[in-house]
């Protein structure tokens, strides 16, 4: 996978993270609120900085879809604690694909994003995977 290549599924995850908190700060409840606007904000801050990275690698970013769609219905708290823990899973997948096709200052960002994902996963589902960010040891599906 090239650098671009990996740069912009990591912007096309972050594209389906920011709709996804959309849906998840929906239905979760003002106790958790504020862990879902910081979420959703450093969100927010990854995809654009991804969409600069995309330019500035020759590349034009990746456009967000209108809609997406959810991988289970959302319709309590409950249910937004899942999809808000699916989708830092698949967040920290891509970054694990740019930390491995990146170096340089992109793969100390791509690094800490994973970790930042990793963390945030942590916290909605209460408990840790041994290697976030690899599907095929998490379970989870990258895209």
């Amino acid at each position: 996978m090239s650098t671009l290549d990996a740069v912009q599924a990591a912007l096309a995850a972050e594209h389906a993270a920011v709709y996804g908190y959309g849906v998840v700060g929906g239905r979760i409840g003002e106790a958790r609120e504020a862990e879902v606007m910081a979420a959703y904000a450093a969100h927010r801050a990854r995809r654009d900085a991804l969409a600069r990275t995309a330019r500035d690698l020759g590349g034009e970013p990746a456009v967000s879809a209108a809609a997406y769609a959810l991988p289970f219905p959302v319709p309590d708290a409950a249910a937004a604690l899942r999809l808000a823990a699916v989708l830092e899973d698949r967040v920290g997948c891509v970054y694990s694909d740019l930390v491995r096709a990146a170096g340089g200052p992109l793969r100390k960002e791509a690094a800490g994003a994973l970790r930042e994902a990793a963390v945030r996963a942590v916290r909605w589902r209460g408990s840790g995977v041994a290697f976030p960010g690899l599907a095929e040891r998490t379970g989870s599906r990258a895209r």
